[in-house]
């Protein structure tokens, strides 16, 4: 009897440590919350409401990361939220997208406009876009021959057609192939217009554009 009675005081000690300890961490990040709050404020283009999360991003930067249900359940989600071509054209001008590649400006408080068409990619600074460059970001693999090497000798072709889907996807909305993906979702958030990433898909995938030669 002693030692059932000794059971039942420790798993009731147990659940009333880990709710005091949820309702402690809730409290955090409440405070967490009001700070970030008090610390920003609007200026310029630059609005607070940039703190708010989705779902994903909330799941992606808690402590622990989100279980492999969880991620695949985020993926799904993301993934139906692409937009496709509305002219079924996939691909634009490699040469504006290699200017948008190396444009760094765009949705700081001194930019004088939100809008999309004012953005660069910022693509030099997670990745390797030419060999001649000296200066890149490593955070994302490198997209030197970024087409040549996954067999794009011609986009049109239909047998090139998944993978240029593929990195339509993963432009406009990142999340869809890897839930937290730091790329950005460069189409979901309205960073580039349909047409700024379809010259990036040129940049990409053309046969002539210096990325693939």
């Amino acid at each position: 009897m002693r030692i059932r009675h000794l059971t039942a005081l420790t798993a009731f000690t147990l659940l009333a440590t880990g709710a005091a300890q949820a309702q402690a961490t809730k409290a955090l990040d409440q405070q967490a919350e009001a700070m970030m709050k008090a610390s920003f404020r609007d200026q310029g283009i630059a609005t607070v409401d940039r703190l708010k999360q989705d779902p994903a991003q909330k799941a992606c930067s808690a402590a622990k990361p989100p279980s492999a249900a969880v991620m695949k359940k985020i993926e799904a989600q993301q993934l139906a939220t692409i937009k496709w071509p509305s002219d079924g054209q996939y691909l634009g001008d490699w040469k504006e997208g290699e200017k948008l590649a190396q444009n760094g400006r765009g949705m700081t408080w001194t930019d004088a406009s939100a809008a999309p068409s004012k953005n660069g990619g910022s693509c030099y600074n997670c990745h390797q876009i030419d060999k001649k460059e000296i200066s890149f970001g490593n955070i994302g693999p490198s997209l030197w021959n970024y087409g040549k090497l996954r067999g794009v000798a011609d986009p049109a072709d239909p047998m090139s057609a998944a993978m240029v889907k593929y990195t339509w996807g993963k432009l406009w909305n990142s999340k869809a192939y890897a839930a937290c993906s730091n790329m950005p979702r460069f189409g979901h958030a309205e960073l580039l217009t349909e047409q700024q990433i379809r010259d990036l898909m040129a940049l990409l995938l053309d046969p002539k554009s210096p990325v693939n030669q």
